[in-house]
């Protein structure tokens, strides 16, 4: 793994953690073999009991991966879990942010497209100051290719919705909307800090991610979707919903199961 230089700044990443013992190994696996590993992990554990913990910590220990942590936020929510671990990551020291779930797996140049496009123009970079990624699903989940690539194509007419939609739009906006996974998502640390952060709600309230991008955009227009950052998402969750309930849950909850951690 390269190392980037340390005046391009600091990168973290940031994974919210919920009873992800028996699946997190093969994203762990991912960021530990990321191409630029001059990167801090902070994992944020949302309260599981299933040892999710400490499946993280024997792992680090056994790579010897120091520059990974995990913290706890006993709040339920990946809004109030990501920002609890953004914030410690800016405490720490890091000038850049991303943030992936624990059931999600970074392609292996992930870390190295952002610190390039997170990177002021002055010193080589693209100079955004929030990096929306393309998501992809899982190969390894038993979904098959057709259905792999109806839901490609789906997350592709919810962020031509996104675009449209009339609240993403506004004098107030600086640019275009662009649909932000928060699996799969970038920012500086001084627009987070400037921004608000990720709004510490419950997945059930609000979908921080998109509360996040209109923040930043009410700021700047250095935003950005960017296909070279790639993650594979997990599919569960349409697998247990269904492609169109999963849709209208992502649509404001228009959908609303009883129980939305699927695990």
């Amino acid at each position: 793994m390269s190392a980037a230089p340390e005046r391009h700044g600091r990168l973290a990443v940031v994974v919210p953690v919920f009873q992800e013992a028996a699946g997190i190994r093969p994203t762990l696996e991912h960021l530990a073999a990321q191409r630029d590993g001059d990167i801090d992990v902070w994992f944020v554990d949302n309260g599981s009991t299933d040892g999710s913990r400490q499946v993280i910590e024997r792992f680090a220990v056994e790579r010897g991966l120091a520059r990974w942590h995990v913290v706890d936020e006993p709040q339920k929510g990946t809004g109030a879990a990501a920002d609890t671990g953004m914030r410690a990551a800016i405490a720490a020291g890091a000038t850049m942010l991303a943030r992936t779930d624990a059931d999600c797996l970074p392609r292996l140049d992930w870390t190295a497209r952002i610190r390039h496009a997170l990177t002021p123009q002055g010193a080589g970079g693209l100079g955004l100051e929030l990096v929306a990624g393309l998501l992809v699903p899982r190969r390894d989940e038993g979904l098959g290719p057709v259905r792999r690539v109806a839901l490609t194509a789906a997350v592709r007419v919810a962020d031509a919705f996104g675009v449209v939609r009339p609240s993403n739009n506004g004098p107030e906006f600086h640019g275009p909307y662009v649909m932000a996974a928060g699996c799969n998502v970038a920012i500086t640390a001084a627009r987070y800090v400037a921004s608000g952060g990720f709004p510490r709600t419950a997945i059930e309230e609000l979908h921080e991610d998109r509360a996040l991008v209109n923040a930043v955009r009410r700021q700047t227009g250095r935003v950005a979707r960017r296909d070279d950052v790639v993650v594979r998402g997990s599919s569960r969750r349409v697998q247990a919903w269904g492609l169109r309930r999963t849709l209208l849950w992502y649509k404001d909850h228009a959908y609303r199961p009883a129980h939305v951690d699927i695990r």
